[in-house]
C-alpha cells in the first residue's frame, strides 16, 4: 500500500517583537500560529518553504498592518504582490447629494421608513385579529385572568387622570366661551359649545391621549423587558403562543376599557363646564341640564364614543410593536418607548382627523 503522505508542518516563535517561520504556510498550517503572532512587528520568513495564496493574504494583511515582512524568495514575493492586486478595494464615495436632490432623497427614506412601519403595524394587526379568532374557536386558550389585570391596569387605574383632565377642560371651555359669546349677549349657546366639544371630540379624544402616553410607554416596557431576558423565547420553547398570551389580552383590554374611559370623560367634562357656567354666568344645573337634553342630539356622543375602539386598537398595536422591537439593551428599551408614546398621540390624532372627515361627508 502507498503510504500517506506526511501532514504540513510549520514552526512559529516570537521573541523580542519578531515572528520566526519554518515550514509551509499554507491554508493547512495558518489555524497552527500562536495568538502572540498578531502582535509581531516584524516576520521572517527565510524558513518558509511552501507558501500558498491563503498565506500569501495572510501576510498581505499583516503588511497592510504596518508589519515588516523580511526573508522571502522571489516567487513567493512575485505571489504576494499577485495576492496584494486582487485585493478588493472598496468603491470611492461619491459626492452627497445637494440642493433638491437630498431633500428628494430625504423624503424618499422618510416614505420608505413610514411604509414599512405600517407593513409591520398591519401585521400585529393581523396577528392580534387571528389571536382573536384563535380565543374564540378555543376558549380555554383564552387567559381571562390576564384581561381582567389589564382591564384593571389600563382602565380603572387611569380614572382619576382621565377624569380631573377633562373637568378642567370643561371647566376652560366654559370660561372662555363664556368671555367670547358674553359680546353677542348669547351667553346661553356656551352650554351647546361645551356638549358639543366634548362630546363629540374633546372628550374622546383626550382620553386616547392620556391614554397614547399612559399605556403604550406600559406596553412597550413590559413586552420589552421580557424579549430582553428572553422570556418571549422561553414562551416558544414551552410551546406559547405570544400572541396569546402577550398582544390578545393587551389590546382586548385597550379596546373594553376606552370607551368606559370616554364616557367617564364625557360626564367630567360636562360637570366641569355646568360649574363654570353657573360661576361665571349664572346659568343653574337644572338650566344647563334643560338646555343640554333639549338642544344636543345623542348623534354627537354616538360620534365620539364610535371611535374609542379605534383608538384603542391603534394604542395596543403600536405599543405592543414597540416591543416585540427592543433589543438586548436598556439604551433601546428606552427608545422604542418613547418612540411608541409618540407615534400612538400621532397615530390617535392622524385617526381623529380622519373620523371627522368621515362623519363631516356622511352628514353626521
Amino acid at each position: 500500500m502507498a503510504s500517506l503522505p506526511d501532514p504540513p508542518r510549520l514552526s512559529a516563535t516570537v521573541s523580542d517583537g519578531v515572528l520566526r517561520l519554518e515550514g509551509e504556510l499554507s491554508v493547512w498550517t495558518l489555524g497552527r500560529l500562536p495568538a502572540e503572532a498578531e502582535g509581531a512587528a516584524r516576520l521572517d520568513l527565510a524558513g518558509v518553504t511552501r507558501l500558498d495564496t491563503a498565506g500569501a493574504w495572510y501576510l498581505d494583511r499583516r503588511a497592510q498592518a504596518g508589519a515588516a515582512l523580511e526573508g522571502l524568495s522571489e516567487a513567493q514575493g512575485r505571489l504576494l504582490q499577485t495576492v496584494g492586486k486582487a485585493r478588493p478595494q472598496p468603491d470611492a464615495e461619491g459626492p452627497p447629494p445637494a440642493g433638491w436632490r437630498q431633500m428628494l432623497e430625504a423624503t424618499g427614506r422618510w416614505v420608505v421608513m413610514a411604509l414599512t412601519f405600517l407593513r409591520e403595524l398591519a401585521e400585529y394587526l393581523g396577528r392580534f385579529l387571528a389571536a382573536l379568532a384563535r380565543g374564540i374557536r378555543h376558549p380555554g386558550d383564552f387567559r381571562l385572568t390576564s384581561l381582567v389585570w389589564h382591564c384593571q391596569e389600563t382602565g380603572l387605574r387611569a380614572v382619576p387622570i382621565v377624569a380631573l383632565m377633562s373637568f378642567l377642560i370643561g371647566v376652560v371651555l366654559a370660561f372662555q366661551g363664556a368671555a367670547q359669546l358674553r359680546q353677542f349677549g348669547a351667553e346661553i349657546f356656551v352650554i351647546d359649545l361645551i356638549a358639543i366639544s366634548i362630546l363629540r371630540e374633546l372628550g374622546i379624544l383626550l382620553t386616547a391621549i392620556i391614554v397614547a402616553g399612559r399605556t403604550a410607554s406600559a406596553l412597550t416596557a413590559s413586552i420589552g423587558s421580557m424579549k430582553m431576558n428572553e422570556e418571549i423565547d422561553a414562551m416558544r420553547t414551552l410551546g406559547l403562543d405570544p400572541d396569546m398570551v402577550l398582544i390578545l389580552p393587551r389590546v382586548l383590554a385597550l379596546i373594553i376599557t376606552l370607551p368606559i374611559l370616554g364616557l367617564i370623560a364625557n360626564v367630567a367634562g360636562l360637570v366641569g363646564g355646568a360649574l363654570m357656567s353657573w360661576i361665571e354666568l349664572g346659568i343653574s344645573p337644572s338650566m344647563f341640564r334643560y338646555r343640554l337634553i333639549a338642544e344636543t342630539s345623542v348623534d354627537h356622543v354616538i360620534v365620539g364614543l364610535s371611535k374609542a375602539p379605534v383608538f384603542a386598537v391603534i394604542i395596543g398595536i403600536i405599543g405592543c410593536h414597540a416591543g416585540m422591537k427592543v433589543g438586548k439593551d436598556a439604551e433601546s428599551l428606552g427608545a422604542q418607548t418613547s418612540t411608541a408614546v409618540v407615534n400612538a398621540i400621532f397615530a390617535v390624532i392622524v385617526a381623529d382627523a380622519l373620523f371627522s372627515i368621515f362623519f363631516s361627508e356622511i352628514g353626521l
